[in-house]
């Protein structure tokens, strides 16, 4: 077994383990995939400043995001098919996160259910939702995740229209796949996934498949999920699906300023600045970038989270400087997942959190909940001067 130093190390085992759809539906983005790429290599921009001769005794990373203690401020953000990356790949993410002390959130398009994860789990979990039409299945949908337990819901609100993700409609993913005969060749060389998967009953998409109306099976997800989500989602209706749910929200998919304090307004306890991690609307902005403008539009009024680029502890603790009370890592932990199961998504966690606090000390910090801009080197202009 390689050293394992850093997320890319997990990155380069995932992409040997796990089928070519499945790690491409991880590593992609929409249409150029501009906004994927700048995700991560804005964070590159910013530059740190050493501070030395300071106390670096009694360190600490513990913080809270939405009145929960975490042991570092970072939650593992939604994935879709997260149960294909591995066998039972929420379960195992959900477990390790636990076990570290972080926040986990299921996605509604998890293959391992609400129930499946509750049933592994001892601590409560969150749980993201789309906008959907269908008010039935979305109050039994929140209703069961009240029954679960979960501490918080995620709403997410720029999925109302699919991005275009070219290597997806290659590859033939889609809800459920469509393989082609390129996808089961290397199915075929993938063997090891391919074991696993065979020992578990969770392929399909645990909490659609049986819950919502007309979707038995396989085949009939695919027409269902062409007409669940909402195109009509307003802030009226956002409000509406805040009501069915009697706890904490956030929401995620905010990238304006305008749009965070509307939220705000809403009464939301949280919200996600995120880009969807570049694959909805390629050539927006990254998450780092705008993050600013939004801090200075909503101040304290509601706690500010980032999405969208953090592959390493420095990324957590830049967005930290830069504002934000806590941030979400989707495809750092998806490798990890996919290279060694739950273990390679506690590896993951640990990378980051020894990176974040190492580099927290370098900047003579001991306590992540002190990091501000004085920690950070930002270029001039970094935020840009857009005209609207």
């Amino acid at each position: 077994m390689p050293i394992i130093t850093t997320i890319d190390d997990l990155k380069r085992l995932h992409k040997r383990r796990t089928p070519k759809m499945f790690y491409d539906y991880a590593e992609s983005g929409s249409w150029t995939e501009q906004t994927f790429r700048e995700n991560t290599s804005d964070f590159d921009e910013i530059r740190l400043r050493q501070r030395v001769a300071v106390d670096m005794t009694n360190r600490t990373t513990a913080s809270q995001m939405v009145g929960e203690d975490v042991s570092m401020p970072v939650a593992l953000a939604p994935v879709g098919l997260t149960g294909m990356q591995a066998a039972d790949g929420e379960i195992k993410a959900a477990r390790a996160a636990e076990k570290f002390g972080v926040p986990f959130t299921l996605s509604t398009m998890s293959i391992c259910s609400i129930e499946d994860v509750a049933a592994h789990t001892e601590k409560p979990f969150w749980f993201q939702v789309y906008t959907l039409k269908d008010d039935e299945f979305m109050k039994r949908l929140i209703g069961r995740a009240q029954d679960a337990g979960c501490s918080a819901l995620v709403i997410t609100l720029d999925l109302q229209i699919m991005g275009q993700r070219h290597k997806d409609l290659k590859n033939g993913l889609s809800a459920p796949p469509k393989f082609t005969l390129a996808s089961m060749v290397d199915l075929a060389t993938k063997w090891p996934w391919g074991i696993e998967m065979l020992q578990t009953k969770r392929r399909f998409f645990g909490n659609i498949v049986g819950h919502a109306q007309g979707v038995s099976n396989a085949s009939s997800l695919a027409s269902w999920t062409a007409e669940a989500f909402d195109h009509a989602l307003d802030w009226v209706r956002v409000a509406e699906l805040m009501k069915m749910w009697d706890g904490k929200v956030i929401l995620k998919g905010i990238l304006d300023a305008e749009d965070a304090r509307k939220a705000a307004d809403l009464g939301a306890d949280a919200i996600i600045v995120s880009n969807h991690g570049g694959r909805q609307l390629d050539g927006a902005l990254s998450s780092i970038k705008v993050l600013p403008s939004i801090i200075e539009a909503v101040g304290d009024r509601i706690e500010v989270h980032l999405d969208s680029g953090i592959r390493s502890g420095q990324d957590v603790l830049k967005a930290l400087a830069m504002g934000a009370k806590g941030t979400y890592i989707g495809r750092a932990f998806v490798n990890g997942l996919g290279a060694m199961g739950e273990k390679g998504v506690t590896t993951a966690l640990e990378v980051i959190h020894k990176e974040l606090d190492t580099t927290m000390a370098l900047c003579g910090r001991r306590d992540v909940k002190t990091l501000d801009r004085d920690v950070l080197l930002v270029p001039e202009g970094f935020e840009g001067r857009w005209m609207p």
